[in-house]
């Protein structure tokens, strides 16, 4: 008898006996037939998984969150973690429980290493808290002189009230606040706005990006803010450097807080379900918040809407200030609110936002080469992965992956609902935090690699790239120009699985990310911003 075992027919013995057809076997040819039989098997099953080569993210059965006991579980009686890696993996897979969002994302964002101990975090907290007060105190002085000018929106402000009493009331105190905030789950931002002319804000609302090329050597050279230190101090420039960049940046900071405020009355309440205690702050706290703050015409607003939005104006102004050279414009309020939802203290949401923007700063830089090198990046990851996508891009004259613009510049802010947003973030922000602490080379992470896909700087940009290649059919089969690709990644928004678009994301960091990565764009994406000034 004969069976057909993949392309091999294996003869068995015939129970007669008799002529014709397969002659009876012993039993060591037997056994060698059944040990080569099962070693084809293996073999074309081993080759099938190969061709994939799919991450463990690839298997829909969904990982869990890490809890709040888990989290515990992981740190020594001083407070040390006592396995970065297991953290970073941990969240990697499935996030983190929204319970321990606020305790978590400062390691994930640099505000503090993986190595710290109890005892230097609370001397951090300190410190961030004292330095975060400080340019509150300076922006109020600049709102002051901006009033002296003629500045009717911030008029009183300098002279309201103590300085005591006016930084404490830009944050939550633990009294009025003391739970974590719930699990946020939905919610899609508001429509674009109109750009304010002269704001310079038309970076993100009408982006136009030049045809010439730029290497990202040209980003660098610009000067950076002071970055969040590897020796544990918080960044903060001297006080000399302090009054020069004042002097120098009180014209541009008028114009940033008009847009700050503009923005922060828009901004979406999608979190409001999932962030109850901050839901819940009362009118009179709401309304001496926006007071604190020079916030006007809010009426409009539910009071826990007020309170966010001055909260966002507190902590953007702060930012402005500490990063000159970027200042604001708009879409940085969309990566600052879910910060805002999740920290209960505006020091520390500061602090996270100073971390999340060390990467991020670079989309809101006026000569756009950041964009640029980050388009440039998804378009080299469909070209690899998908050559006929790529080649009806390239007849629509839209191989430079203009359509993904938005996506780039507001980390998919707008495609996803609230909770989507985070989950993404989170495993993105485990991957950075995973390089800069240099797990990503250690031999712990090394033993890890064969079920894991290396981190990479550049996550959200495969993601991007996975949610493109998702389309690829109506794209080939139904889009003729770029205008049309650009409604359907408009039309993205709430339609996304974001797990799935990380298991995609992941399985292309696997199979494209050695064919399109180089020694500049290497040395380039290791060295941003880890190095403290």
């Amino acid at each position: 008898m004969l069976y057909k075992l993949g392309d091999f027919f294996i003869c068995s013995s015939s129970s007669s006996g008799g002529g014709g057809g397969c002659q009876p076997l012993n039993a060591g040819v037997n056994l060698a037939i059944t040990v080569f039989a099962a070693l084809v098997i293996a073999a074309a099953m081993y080759s099938t998984t190969r061709g994939r080569l799919k991450s463990p993210w690839s298997r829909r059965k969904r990982k869990h969150a890490l809890t709040p006991q888990q989290w515990r579980n992981l740190f020594t009686p001083d407070g040390k973690l006592r396995d970065g890696v297991k953290f970073l993996k941990k969240v990697r897979s499935g996030g983190v429980d929204a319970s321990i969002r606020s305790e978590v994302w400062p390691f994930l964002l640099g505000v503090y290493e993986l190595n710290t101990c109890k005892e230097e975090r609370d001397k951090l907290r300190t410190q961030g808290r004292k330095k975060y007060e400080k340019l509150r105190r300076q922006c109020r002085k600049l709102v002051g002189e901006g009033s002296s000018n003629g500045d009717s929106h911030s008029q009183g402000m300098e002279s309201a009230e103590s300085e005591e009493v006016v930084s404490a009331r830009e944050s939550l105190s633990s009294e009025e606040i003391n739970s974590s905030p719930s699990p946020m789950n939905s919610g899609v931002l508001l429509e674009e706005e109109e750009a304010t002319p002269g704001s310079g804000s038309t970076r993100f609302i009408d982006p136009n990006i030049s045809d010439s090329e730029s290497s990202d050597s040209d980003s660098s050279q610009s000067q950076d803010p002071p970055e969040l230190s590897q020796s544990q101090t918080f960044p903060f420039p001297s006080s000399e450097n302090e009054e020069s960049s004042a002097v120098q940046s009180s014209e541009d900071f008028s114009t940033w807080q008009r847009i700050i405020r503009l923005d922060a009355i828009r901004a979406n309440g999608d979190w409001i379900p999932y962030s109850q205690p901050q839901a819940e702050v009362s009118e009179e706290r709401a309304v001496r918040s926006a007071e604190a703050v020079g916030l006007k015409d809010y009426e409009h607003l539910e009071a826990c809407r007020i309170f966010h939005a001055s909260r966002l104006v507190a902590v953007l102004e702060a930012y402005a200030l500490y990063d000159p050279e970027i200042g604001y414009c708009q879409g940085m309020s969309d990566l600052l609110s879910p910060i805002i939802a999740v920290m209960n203290e505006d020091h520390e949401a500061f602090w996270c936002f100073v971390g999340f923007m060390r990467k991020a700063r670079h989309n809101f830089r006026l000569d756009e080469t950041g964009i640029r090198r980050q388009l440039n990046r998804v378009s080299k990851i469909i070209k690899s992965k998908d050559s006929h996508l790529y080649k009806h891009l390239e007849k629509l004259q839209a191989e430079d992956c203009f359509f993904v613009y938005r996506m780039v510049v507001v980390l998919f802010r707008r495609e996803l609902t609230f909770q989507q947003t985070i989950c993404l973030w989170e495993v993105m922000w485990a991957d950075q935090a995973a390089i800069r602490a240099g797990i990503g080379k250690s031999s712990a992470w090394n033993r890890i690699r064969q079920r894991a896909p290396p981190p990479t700087e550049d996550l959200l940009l495969y993601a991007i790239a996975a949610s493109v290649l998702q389309r690829r059919k109506q794209i080939i089969e139904k889009y003729s120009s770029m205008d049309e690709i650009i409604r359907e990644c408009n039309n993205m928004a709430g339609q996304l699985d974001v797990w799935k678009l990380l298991d995609d994301a992941h399985d292309l960091v696997v199979s494209v990310h050695d064919k399109i990565e180089t020694p500049t764009t290497m040395s380039s994406s290791s060295s941003s911003s880890l190095h403290h000034k």
